[in-house]
């Protein structure tokens, strides 16, 4: 959202003093949303929205408290296809390389001979 939107939003709930006191679940949303995209320096922030950084920082504690608490509906779910490599894990030559003392390379052409290495491995400095 475009910060001079919000500032205008945020200026309908400053009082005769000049204090900010947002009821607005809705508005504490799209400000903890301008917050976490926002990429410069905090301060930078604040001034964007001509509020005080004392003052504000409970406004983004309490919009982070409602997140957590499920007040805000979470974006909706979005599946991630793989697409199938043209070669499986199987076909590789050795696709697992480990460096052993020495400067010795041993390589595992499956994840289960590995375990079963370090397994013998293990009990030999176990004895």
């Amino acid at each position: 959202m475009d910060l001079e939107v919000l500032k205008k939003k945020i200026s309908t709930f400053r009082g005769p003093g000049g204090r900010v006191r947002i009821t607005s679940d809705e508005l504490l949303m799209e400000i903890l949303v301008a917050w976490e995209n926002w990429s410069g320096p905090s301060l930078g922030f604040y001034s964007a929205l001509g509020v005080s950084q004392k003052g504000f920082a409970s406004c983004i504690g309490k919009a982070k408290k409602l997140k957590r608490e499920g007040h805000f509906p979470e974006e909706p779910f979005k599946e991630v296809k793989v697409s199938s490599s043209p070669r499986s894990l199987d076909s590789c030559i050795s696709p697992i390389t480990m460096k052993w003392e020495n400067g010795r390379i041993i390589r595992f052409t499956q994840v289960i001979q590995l375990v079963d290495f370090l397994n013998i491995m293990e009990g030999k400095k176990a004895s």
